[in-house]
């Protein structure tokens, strides 16, 4: 999702010239949604709710961070 996202964003911005000045991650961790309760999982870091809510970094949160580590895309982003 992120990278998909992301990448449609750049493409946007050097393409289509629009000025979007960022982007935030909609969740940080795993919650409680109304409409789904704990179904649906797509925070950057996982929460394992039968092991005392231990708290999961998922390939997204490293591949995010990557993003944010050097300003930019990675190499391999392209969809």
């Amino acid at each position: 999702y992120f990278k998909d996202y992301l990448t449609a964003a750049h493409e946007a911005i050097t393409k289509d010239k629009v000025p979007l000045k960022g982007y935030f991650a909609w969740a940080f961790m795993d919650n409680f949604e109304w409409a789904f309760g704990y179904s649906k999982t797509f925070g950057l870091v996982r929460v394992d709710r039968k092991d005392n809510l231990k708290r999961i970094p998922k390939a997204s949160a490293h591949w995010y961070a990557q993003v944010m580590r050097q300003n930019g895309l990675p190499a391999d982003s392209p969809r």
